[in-house]
Order: structure tokens, then sequence, then C-alpha cells
């Protein structure tokens, strides 16, 4: 299982030439305040100063820092075999990489106190190291210093969470022995991405510099605050220690004899030399547990970054040909697209074919049903159409003028709606570019000039067919009024139907005359005028067309001119609003008679206006029928089926040109860099899916 961290360390090498941080590998992360002795504990795990120090904050940049224990013969040929150390160099003096650090750090993060997320890289290979990977970040600081933002507190404490909420990083939490474990700003940190404790390690510095008369027996133990993976407490350097060179080895020896004098019982389970031997083991098995799902991440993330690869393109070598096979790709997918048999059909809405389709058959057919045959047509207004068709003559029948010109009214508010239609229609397929674009047809993302070469095109072929329909659909309307249809046999069937219920309604009211005979047994009256043998005369207009027949003379009824001036007469006081009778001596201004638009209408007055609105209904159904069927197809024909036949020679027509090739083909600025990106990631995670191949079951266990 010892080979499970070089395998780590490897992959960390992989991914950190392209800078992905999408794999989650199993590292630690030293979190802890400012000055709490991070880097010390560092340097301890090394054995070797290489770290700045100073007062104040020095970790600036995160540090990965891989530990690789090599044998001493091999430890230069090792070295030189992995090639990294340092950002592709090798050192031997520790110096100079301490200041190869400092350097790195006020690059990206300036000469004063910023910090930055770019981490560090630095690779030690030794005989006196186990095999770890470890994190050295920030400490958390309250108040800013130097040229440091207002909110550096903040800016620490989002790239520590960056590397401890990684589930497969172990937080070691570094606090000073010499401040209470109950304010330990490290230990809360991991508390909040890590709140069982399952993956935190607890290290207590600086136990020599506790106060005389008090020790850290219960807070090594576990009394104060429990933790887990275990609290080791370790000896780091002193200032004066590190100013007089003292070695780390010198260090390590007395840290030992301190443990030893000062917590006898617990020497063997703290130090520094028991903290490397337990980073590595929890590490070797936090890496056995990872490894299977680390594996699976990497062969997803392979096919994925295979799949967008691809997506991208090969670079443009036969332009004519490239420009060609997208142009009739396109234009198939829009066809299929509205045939719904595209490849990328939508799944959340209708698109394409099905929402024309919808169109069709539910926005315009429910809308031609909201219109009602009679409205805006009141009975006024029917009344006087029937008036201004008679002329100055009284007529006998309905005049059939009337309901022409009324129904025509009633037909021409179907234009409206069917207008609408192609509308709709029209936008859908301009619809449809887009979701082609989108979804269809991915190289056109590569080549943005292009691709608003066909929008262009297909949006004026759409543009140019508008007109074109809609004066088909105005023409089909105004083919209906053009020739009002009476002889239509449904049109027909309905005057027939509606004819005998009037017949009927006539016989009813026949039956209910006290003395009423048969009409060939009719009395011949004075004149000879026929009468019918009662003392009441029937009601106005007893047949369905006719304007009342011949009437009695009695004095009482409206059939003579006696009637109809002793009924003028008895009206006079009955309506205030009508005009005086004149008197004698005075002229009669016609400019002041008023027509009534508002009064009870007479019976046969009645009856014209209900045979003229049923008639204007059934003729209304029979177009709007008609209407509903015909623009479909003619929106089919003018513009849908039109476009598609016509899309293909119309692309290659504008687009196909030896001058355009080179210009329509060149890709956007960003997209050989994306592919360059992709390509890279790619090669990064077939080499670390072949490093983690590698590894058989034998060395998990």
């Amino acid at each position: 299982m010892e080979a499970l961290i070089p395998v780590i360390n490897k992959l960390q090498d992989v991914f950190n030439t392209v800078g992905a941080d999408i794999i989650q590998l199993p590292q630690i992360a030293v979190v802890g305040t400012q000055s709490s002795g991070k880097s010390s504990v560092l340097e301890s795990l090394v054995g070797k100063d290489l770290l700045p120090r100073g007062t104040g904050i020095v970790t600036r940049r995160p540090l990965i820092l891989q530990l690789v224990h090599v044998d001493p013969e091999d430890r230069r040929k090792t070295c030189e075999e992995n090639g990294i150390c340092f950002f592709l160099f090798i050192y031997t003096n520790f110096d100079e990489i301490r200041q190869e650090i400092e350097n790195e750090t006020e690059r990206i993060s300036g000469n004063n106190k910023g910090i930055s997320d770019e981490p560090i890289q630095l690779k030690i290979f030794s005989p006196h190291v186990v095999n770890l990977t470890l994190v050295d970040l920030p400490g958390i600081t309250k108040v800013p210093v130097g040229d440091q933002p207002k909110d550096i507190e903040l800016q620490i404490r989002e790239l520590i969470l960056k590397y401890i909420s990684n589930p497969n990083c172990i937080i070691l939490a570094v606090t000073a022995a010499n401040t209470d474990m109950a304010t330990s700003e490290a230990l809360k940190v991991a508390r909040e991405v890590d709140p069982d404790g399952r993956r935190t390690l607890a290290v207590v510095t600086k136990l020599d510099l506790m106060d005389a008369g008090t020790d850290a027996m219960d807070v090594l133990m576990g009394r104060v605050i429990p933790v887990k993976l275990g609290l080791i407490g370790v000896v780091n350097r002193s200032q004066l220690d590190i100013n007089n060179k003292k070695n780390v080895a010198d260090s390590i020896r007395d840290e030992h004899a301190f443990l030893q004098k000062k917590y006898p019982s617990l020497a063997a389970r703290n130090g520094t030399k028991y903290l490397a031997r337990t980073l590595n083991r929890l590490l070797m098995h936090h890496i056995r547990d990872c490894l299977p799902e680390l594996k699976t991440r990497i062969n997803v993330l392979a096919a994925q970054y295979q799949s967008l690869l691809s997506s991208y393109g090969e670079p443009v070598e036969d332009m004519s040909s490239t420009l060609l096979q997208l142009i009739t790709k396109f234009a198939t997918e829009y066809c299929n697209t509205i045939e719904g048999t595209a490849k990328y059909i939508e799944t959340t809405e209708l698109c394409g074919g099905a929402r024309i389709c919808y169109i069709f058959h539910e926005t315009f057919g429910r809308t031609l049903e909201s219109v009602d045959s009679l409205g805006g047509l009141t009975t006024i207004d029917v009344l006087t159409a029937i008036r201004n068709a008679t002329g100055p003559r009284p007529a006998l029948f309905v005049p059939e003028v009337s309901f022409e010109l009324l129904v025509k009214r009633q037909v021409k508010r179907l234009e409206e709606p069917s207008l609408r239609c192609v509308e709709l229609v029209h936008e859908e397929m301009q619809r449809i570019i887009q979701h082609c674009s989108n979804y269809s047809t991915q190289e056109l993302l590569r080549f943005p000039k292009l691709h608003d070469a066909i929008v262009e095109v297909v949006t004026s072929l759409l543009r140019k067919r508008l007109p074109v329909t809609n004066e088909m659909v105005h023409n089909l309307v105004a083919i209906e009024l053009a020739y009002i249809n009476t002889k239509h046999p449904d049109f027909a069937d309905a005057c027939g139907l509606m004819n005998n219920n009037i017949e009927e309604q006539r016989r009813n009211r026949m039956r209910e005359l006290p003395s009423a005979v048969p009409r060939d047994k009719s009395l011949k009256g004075p004149g000879g005028q026929s009468v019918l043998p009662t003392e009441q005369p029937p009601a106005e207009g007893d047949g369905p067309m006719m304007s009342g027949g011949a009437q009695g003379e009695q004095e009482g009824g409206t059939g003579t001119w006696r009637g109809m001036l002793k009924k003028g007469e008895e009206g006079q006081g009955e309506d205030k609003m009508k005009a005086q009778s004149p008197q004698k001596g005075h002229a009669v201004n016609l400019l002041d008679v008023r027509v009534p638009v508002a009064r009870k209408l007479s019976a046969r007055e009645q009856r014209d206006c209900e045979v003229i609105e049923r008639l204007i209904k059934s003729y209304f159904l029979i177009v709007r029928k008609n209407i509903q069927d015909s623009v479909p197809k003619a929106v089919m024909h003018f513009l849908v089926n039109h476009v598609k036949d016509s899309l293909q020679s119309e692309l290659v027509g504008q687009l196909y040109k030896p001058a355009l090739l080179e210009d329509l083909l060149t890709e956007s600025e960003d997209m050989a860099q994306r592919r360059n990106e992709a390509a890279d990631m790619l090669k990064a995670l077939q080499k670390a899916s072949q490093v983690i191949a590698e590894i058989r079951e034998t060395h998990l266990w």
C-alpha cells in the first residue's frame, strides 16, 4: 500500500501541467491561524529549512508539498528521472528553494501582504521523509495590514474552504498550545466542512511555551475537544533557534527529550516523527478508500472531454467540402425539425412541425370558433339593413340584399385571425433556426460568421415568403366575399329547415283561431276582397316571407288607410319623443323626423330580423369551416413547404462562393484555444487513467 501515495503524486503532477481543479485528489491541507506554527510543522516533516519565515502573514499562496521517500543511493537518479522538484527545476540547496518560493509568491501576490489562490508546486525527494502530499495554506487572519484588501479575512477563508471542502482531503488543524483550544479557529473552520470529524486531525504546537504551572495533558488526552482521527502535540523551533541555525534533526531530538520529561506517558504518541507516520498511514488508507471513486471520475471526465473535443471539430483543411457539408447538414436538420424526425428533438416543449400543427388546429381553430357569427351585429343593425334594402317602397318579402350585405360584414371578421395564423407560423419557422443552431449543428458554433450568414439567408427567405402567404390568405377571404352561394347544399338544407319551422308556427296559430276554416272556403268581402270569417284580423304577416297579405277593412285594423290613420292618432299621446302632429297652417319639416332606434319591434319586424339572423348564422358557419380548412393548406403550400424545398438551394446559391470561403470559415477567437485546452485535458485524463490502471489489488492491502 506504500505505492499509493506516489501514484497520487503522479496524478498531481499530471493535472498541475494543465491547471485542472476538476479532480479532487486525496491530500492533506494544513489549516491554522497566522503564526500558529504551520510552516514549522512542515519543516519538521521535511527535515530541512525550506520555507520562508518571518512575522505576520508569510504563506500567501497555497504550497503543494510532495514528500517522496527514496533510497540514499538512488536519490539523485530518482530526482532527475522525475524531472520536477520546483517548477521543472532541480535544487539541492534549500536556501535557493526558500528564495524561489519568496520570488514566486511576490510575482503573483505582490511585494506586500496580498494573497493569491494560484498554488506553488514543490516536490522533495529524500531518504529521511515518508510519502506525503501536503498543502500549506495562508494563516487565518482578522485585521488587514499593508496593502491587503479590507476583506482579507473573507478571501483567506474562501481559499481555505476551497481546499478543505474537497471530500478527499484530510484536514490538519494546527493550534498553538499557549492559546485556549476552545477558541481554535482551525477547528472551527474544519467543523464547518467536516462536522463528524471523520477527516480532521488536530496538531498542538508550541508545547514548550505554555505558562509555568500549566500543561496540555487534558488537551492531548482529548478531554477538552475530542477529535476522531487523534490529537498530536509537537514542539517547534523558536525564532532564536532559527536565528542560531539550529538544524531540524537537533530540534527533533530536543523535542523527544522534552516530551519524555514533561509528558512521559504520552511521549510515544506525540512528536514530529509520530505525526509523520500517522499522516502517512491516514493518507494511504484515505487514498485506498477514495481510489475506486477517483478512477470512475477520471473515466467519466475522459469520455466527456472526448465528446467536447469532437464537437469542436478538426482544423479545416478542405474549405469547399466543409462549407457544403455544414450547409447541407443545417438544411437537413431544419427540414427534419419540421417533419419531427430531428435527432435533437425537444422534450420539454413543442417545437418545429408539432408547434405548427398546434397553431393550425388549436390556436387558429379555437380562435375561429370563438368568433361569434352575429358578433358586433345588433337587431337594430339588421332592421336598418332590411329597411335600407327596400328603398322607398315597402317590400312584400325580406330583401335578399340585406342578407348579403350583413353576411359579408361578418365573414370579413375571419380575415384578421387568418393573418395572425400566418404570423405565428412564420415566427415558429424563425424559431427553428435558433433551435437547429443550438442543438443540431454544434459545428456552426466554430464559425460565427457562417452561422450569422445562414441565419440571415433563412430569415430573408422567410421574410420574402410572408407577403405572398398573407396575400393568398387575404384572397381566400376575398373569394368568400366575392360570391355568396345561397345554393350551397348545407345552406339550402338550413333554409328548408327554417321555413318548415316557421310554417309550423303559422299552423299552430291557425289552430288557435276560434272560427278557423280551410283556406279554399274563404268569403268574399266588400270590394271583392277575400277575408277570413272572423271578427278580428289575423296577425301581421302570417307567411314566412310575406309582408302581411290582404287585411280586413275594419276600422281598428291596419290593412286600410283609415286604420293606419287612426292608429297614428292614438299614438300621439303615448310617445313623448315623437314629433307632434302639425297644426293647421304650419308646414312639416321633414328634417325633424327621427328614425326610431330604440322601440319595441312589431311581430313582423321581429320575425324578419330572426330570419336574417338565422340565415347569416347558417352561411357564416359554412364559410368559417371553409376558412378553417383552406388557410392551413395555403400556409403549408406558400410558406412551409416552399421554404423546405428551396432552403438548401438558397443557402448554396448565396453562400457557396469561392470569395466567401475563407471569411465564412474563420473560427472564433477562443475556439482554437478551447480546442487546445480540451485536448490537453483529455491527454492528462488518459495519462491519469493509465497511472491508476497500474495499481493492482495487491497494492491496496
